[in-house]
């Protein structure tokens, strides 16, 4: 069954760290593009980064490129997101997701329209 299951969201104070996780089945995530989307309360789903499962590219957003890292696990078919420095306008549901097909490469990797999988989420809340 494919599946996308997140995990390690919290509440956390203003400049803690979070490691955010997302297990997937391996239909899902084997030579896969995979990613990361977070969206708070009344705004629209924003891309935070990607990355493929079968090379090494990845890709974060700018708005949290000095402070967020993606990365893999392909022995356990996992994508973390490492947050560090962590602020509040942070706040947010994280999703994961990937894409249809191995054959599919996004034009934008964070864009939410390239991928066809998701999780349920997971919350993450900083405090002031």
């Amino acid at each position: 069954q494919m599946s996308l299951v997140e995990s390690g969201g919290g509440s956390v104070q203003a400049g803690g760290s979070l490691r955010l996780s997302c297990s997937a089945s391996v239909d899902i995530y084997s030579k896969r593009y995979m990613a990361w989307f977070r969206q708070a309360p009344g705004k629209e789903r924003e891309g935070v980064a990607a990355i493929y499962t079968g090379g090494g590219y990845t890709n974060v957003a700018d708005s949290v490129l000095a402070r967020f890292t993606i990365s893999k696990d392909n022995a356990k078919n996992t994508v973390y997101l490492q947050m560090n420095s962590l602020i509040p306008e942070d706040t947010a549901m994280y999703y994961c997701a990937g894409v249809r097909a191995q054959s599919w490469v996004p034009s934008n990797p964070l864009l939410s329209d390239e991928y066809a999988y998701w999780g349920l989420g997971t919350q993450v809340t900083v405090s002031s």
